[in-house]
């Protein structure tokens, strides 16, 4: 029987640090899934949705104002979407959108209906590919950048493991982008004891950072699912560190 893998993308993974969505870490994406996929079912959670959409407008105000997010994120996910589906489809991977709010997850028929949408799509061998729906839900537009979503799909579908793509190798017991000094923590068994460390990089065009990864981390505890995190920029970054080829942090 395969394992349920869900891997969390956000905008800092797709667009390398840059101001665009990059095709190339999307190939590099698919062209793992098809490595895995033998042994895994594999779920995306996926942000990306508001810098998708600054590569066509950019309206007045939109990192200012919580509506003018949401008509970014509104314009940008179905052209995420096609990205997604274009890249994929030329490494014979199939894609479906999954657009979710925290409701979703409150409502007991709504986690039901959500959890066997997702299983049949995996049976038909579909990529799931979830986002928040901005339009009609603002959390992760002013936090968490999916984090904590991709824990709660993770505890729905029962998942085995979910991977957090991130902009550093994981958690470190210092900002690694202020300490050169600052060392990786490879294994987290006391979330208590390294909330201290959780420093976050801010960013105009991501919000999630190491609080909100840790928040994701309390979540999938209680389920008893492993959360790591991983350097996203890294290519071949899921492979490697399902082999352990690479340095990542560990929630047991």
């Amino acid at each position: 029987m395969k394992k349920r893998l869900i891997v969390k993308i956000g905008t800092s993974t797709l667009t390398l640090g840059t101001d665009r969505i990059s095709y190339a870490k999307i190939e590099d994406v698919a062209r793992q899934i098809v490595t895995l996929r033998k042994e895994y079912d594999i779920v995306l959670v996926s942000s990306g949705a508001i810098a998708t959409a600054k590569q066509f407008i950019d309206i007045r105000g939109y990192d200012k104002h919580v509506d003018s997010k949401q008509a970014m994120a509104a314009i940008g996910q179905p052209k995420l979407m096609r990205i997604y589906d274009e890249v994929f489809s030329s490494f014979g991977l199939k894609v479906a959108q999954c657009l979710m709010t925290y409701r979703d997850f409150e409502d007991e028929t709504a986690k039901i209906n959500t959890k066997n949408t997702v299983i049949k799509l995996l049976e038909h061998e579909y990529i799931p590919i979830i986002n928040e729906n901005d339009t009609v839900a603002i959390q992760e537009i002013v936090v968490g950048d999916n984090d904590k979503l991709s824990a709660l799909v993770a505890v729905i579908v029962d998942a085995d493991i979910l991977i957090v793509a991130s902009d550093i190798d994981g958690l470190y017991d210092e900002n690694p982008h202020l300490h050169t000094q600052a060392k990786l923590i490879r294994e987290v068994t006391d979330l208590e004891k390294i909330k201290p460390f959780a420093k976050d990089k801010q960013s105009d065009l991501w919000t999630g950072g190491m609080t909100s990864k840790i928040q994701a981390a309390e979540i999938c505890r209680e389920k008893k699912i492993e959360m790591w995190i991983v350097n996203g920029g890294r290519n071949n970054f899921l492979v490697d560190a399902l082999q352990d080829k690479i340095p990542y942090t560990k929630f047991r």
